[in-house]
C-alpha cells in the first residue's frame, strides 16, 4: 500500500514537473539580421522589396552598454546596430552623406533613440510601409529591389531619406503617422528610382530643386488627398530674383538652403519651386509619362516647360 501512494505520488511530482516544463518561457534570443529584414514583392509587378527594422537592434546596444560601462557607447552603437545592417541600407549609397545622422550620433542622442525604439509599433510602421511601396511600384515599377531600414530619430526635423538607388532610410520621430509614412515613402521611392536612372551626382542648383520637385509631384500623384508636402503655387518674383542666378552654380549648400528655406525665402520654398517646375513642363507635355519625365535632365524640364516665362 505505501509503494501505491509513493508511486502515485512520484507519478504526479513528474505530472507537475512537466506541465511546468512546458509551460515555461522560451529563453531571450537577441534580435539579429535576419529577425529583424522583411522581404517581400509586388504581387502584380513582382517587384521586390526589403524593410530593415534595424531599431529592433537597439535591444543589443542597451544590454551591452550596460554589460561594458568603460567602452564608448557610439562604438558599442556601430557595432550593434549599424554593422549588422550596413550592407542592406548603407553601402554603395551615392548620397552616403545623407545618413550622417545615423551613422554618428553622440551619447544623448544615442539613449534617445533608444528609448525612442521601445515605442516603434513594428507591425503598424511596416503596414504603411509596405502599402506605400506598393502603391509607388504600380505607377513607377523597377525590377531593382527597393529596401526601407527603420531608424528612431528623436529629432523632430529628421523623417525619410534617400541613401541612394534601393536604400531608403526611414528616420522615425515621435510624430510619424501612418499617413505620413504612405506619402513620405512615395517622396523617397521616386528619390531611388530617379537615381537608378539618373544619377544626381553633385549637381547644379537646379538640378537638386527639380530632383526634390519631381519627388514632391509624383508624392502627390501616389497621394493626391495626402498634403503632407505643402505647395505655394504663387509666383514671387522678390523670391525669384534672390535665387534665379545661383541656379547653374555648384554648391549643394546653396541648393539645401532654397530648397528648406530660410535667410529671407518662405519654408520649403525651394519644394514649391521645384514642383512648379515640373508642373510647368508636364502642363505643356502631358502625355509623356512618369516614367519619362523621371529619366529627364532637369535642364530639359526647366526649358521645354518655360518656367522663367511665369516670372516675365
Amino acid at each position: 500500500m505505501h509503494y501505491v501512494k509513493g508511486f502515485v505520488v512520484l507519478m504526479m511530482l513528474c505530472f507537475v514537473f512537466s506541465a511546468c516544463a512546458q509551460t515555461e518561457k522560451p529563453s531571450h534570443k537577441k534580435p539579429d539580421i535576419e529577425s529583424i529584414t522583411v522581404s517581400f514583392e509586388h504581387p502584380e509587378t513582382k517587384q521586390p522589396f526589403k524593410i530593415v527594422h534595424a531599431f529592433e537592434l537597439f535591444q543589443n546596444y542597451t544590454e551591452k552598454v550596460e554589460s561594458n560601462p568603460d567602452r564608448s557607447p557610439l562604438d558599442i552603437y556601430r557595432e550593434e546596430v549599424i554593422d549588422p545592417v550596413y550592407s542592406a541600407c548603407f553601402e554603395n549609397g551615392e548620397y552616403i552623406n545623407m545618413a550622417e545622422t545615423v551613422l554618428n550620433s553622440t551619447t544623448k542622442q544615442l539613449k534617445e533613440n533608444q528609448l525612442l525604439s521601445e515605442k516603434i509599433d513594428r507591425e503598424a510602421t511596416e503596414k504603411s510601409i509596405k502599402e506605400g511601396l506598393f502603391k509607388s511600384s504600380e505607377l513607377l515599377p523597377t525590377k531593382n529591389e527597393t529596401t526601407v531600414c527603420v531608424f528612431p530619430a528623436t529629432d523632430v526635423n529628421a523623417n525619410m531619406v534617400t541613401i541612394g538607388a534601393g536604400k531608403i532610410t526611414a528616420l522615425y520621430n515621435k510624430y510619424y503617422t501612418n499617413e505620413f509614412i504612405r506619402a513620405v515613402i512615395a517622396h523617397e521611392y521616386h528619390h531611388s528610382v530617379a537615381t537608378e536612372k539618373r544619377p544626381r551626382s553633385e549637381g547644379t542648383v537646379l538640378d537638386h530643386l527639380i530632383f526634390e520637385g519631381r519627388a514632391v509631384m509624383f508624392e502627390k500623384l501616389v497621394y493626391p488627398d495626402l498634403n503632407f508636402t505643402r505647395i505655394d503655387l504663387d509666383y514671387n518674383k522678390v523670391y525669384w530674383s534672390d535665387v534665379a542666378a545661383d541656379l547653374e552654380k555648384h554648391n549643394l549648400i546653396r541648393a539645401l538652403e532654397i530648397i528648406r528655406g530660410g535667410n529671407g525665402l518662405p519654408f520649403s520654398y525651394g519644394y514649391s519651386e521645384g514642383y512648379k517646375m515640373v508642373k510647368s513642363y508636364l502642363d505643356l507635355h502631358p502625355n509623356v509619362s512618369i516614367e519619362e519625365w523621371t529619366a529627364l535632365s532637369p535642364k530639359e524640364i526647366f526649358e521645354k516647360g518655360k518656367y522663367l516665362e511665369n516670372y516675365q
